[in-house]
């Protein structure tokens, strides 16, 4: 895929969580107010993460001739960075949603 394919499936995706993740009409608190802006926060860190790793690994063993990425990093580093960004997309993932979940009001 070309590079411009890329930036527009990942403001495809921002735009999606933008959507998705708006404010609600009622009022809340200041502290379910930053909930919010924090879960989406880590929501838009995630899909860029995720984004990210994927673009590095097609890059990288898909298309190698498109980016030069042996002159600078070797295959087994590539991967390394690929796992921990993929690690760190679903860690940020799975802590905004549950930030964007509504609190309990009578949690034991």
């Amino acid at each position: 895929m070309a590079l411009t394919d890329w930036v527009v499936l990942l403001a495809i995706v921002l735009m999606a969580i933008a959507f998705f993740c708006r404010p609600s009409n009622r009022r809340g608190t200041s502290a379910e107010r930053a909930r919010r802006v924090r879960g989406t926060r880590m929501l838009i860190q995630a899909a860029v993460a995720l984004w990210g790793a994927l673009l590095m690994l097609e890059r990288t063993f898909a298309a190698p001739a498109d980016f030069a990425v042996s002159s600078w990093l070797s295959p087994r580093g590539a991967l390394a960075l690929v796992f921990v960004l993929a690690v760190a997309g679903c860690l940020w993932s799975v802590r905004g949603r549950q930030l964007l979940k509504q609190r309990r009001l009578f949690a034991c």
